[in-house]
């Protein structure tokens, strides 16, 4: 029986995972940090050890994400968009529309039943159209990334932000904390400000039912409330909502070899 791995190395994270006969048998994700390489085999590291096996173990790997070209072994170079719909379809087969939060960029996927792509679209590189706004605001408001969402439902009055400009809206916040803005409020209306950029997108893609959130603003309770509230959908998300994207290389490459 063959192992395979799939690899999703994007521009914060590096997700591995390992899979035999479409089961999922190991994950891992350790920070990209500028270094793909480095990141590349401590990922590989993570979930060949939880799986006990060795890199001599694997038969195939398949890959996407922005640091790719940097593995140092034999591998399949597929599509980000065709992996994250796989990947998502594998751990929620209903879906069908998924919004993928991603560091440098959001994306709104039409999903098959077959778990293809059917269209998508893809938001420009502004960090306020991707979750790379929420780690700008998070330094800026000295709190852990992880921790804002659980601020956000604690909002009472959101902060109106005025730009959809990331340099801007920064300095939005920076102003705002000045002004004796709460943290809880500030945040509340950055996901506001991200949530009506990607409900532009959606409004112009059309959403069917159901909806998934992945990448690392659906780890962001907060966030997936409101997108949800804004969108009048219930967003489904998936219980690692980060490897996505590398389960559906996983998939995708056995398939293509099958």
């Amino acid at each position: 029986m063959s192992f395979i791995i799939g690899l999703d190395i994007g521009s914060a994270l590096s997700k591995a995972v390992i899979m035999q006969d479409k089961t999922l048998l190991s994950s891992g994700i350790s920070p990209s940090e500028g270094n793909f390489l480095s990141a590349i085999n401590s990922v590989l590291q993570k979930a060949l050890g939880k799986a006990k096996l060795a890199i001599s173990d694997i038969d195939l790997i398949g890959a996407c994400g922005l640091g790719a070209s940097f593995i140092p072994h034999s591998f399949h170079k597929i599509s980000d968009i065709s992996c994250q719909s796989r990947g998502t379809s594998y751990l929620l087969p209903t879906i069908r529309t998924l919004i993928e939060i991603g560091n440098q960029s959001s994306r709104i996927i039409q999903v098959t039943e077959q778990g293809k792509v059917a269209d998508s679209l893809v938001s420009d590189k502004c960090a306020a159209g991707s979750g790379r706004i929420l780690q700008i605001v998070a330094k800026v408001l000295k709190v852990d990334l992880k921790d804002m969402g659980q601020l956000s439902l604690k909002s009472t009055q959101p902060v109106k932000f005025t730009t959809g400009c990331a340099v801007f809206l920064e300095t939005e916040a920076i102003s705002r904390v000045a002004e004796g803005a709460s943290r809880e409020n500030i945040i509340a209306g950055l996901h506001q400000a991200l949530t009506a950029r990607i409900a532009a997108m959606a409004h112009r893609m059309g959403l069917k039912e159901d909806c998934v959130i992945t990448g690392g603003g659906a780890k962001d309770r907060g966030l997936v409330k409101i997108m949800g509230e804004k969108m009048g959908k219930t967003l489904l998300v998936p219980d690692n909502p980060l490897i996505t994207g590398a389960i559906g290389a996983a998939l995708i490459v056995t398939e293509k070899k099958g």
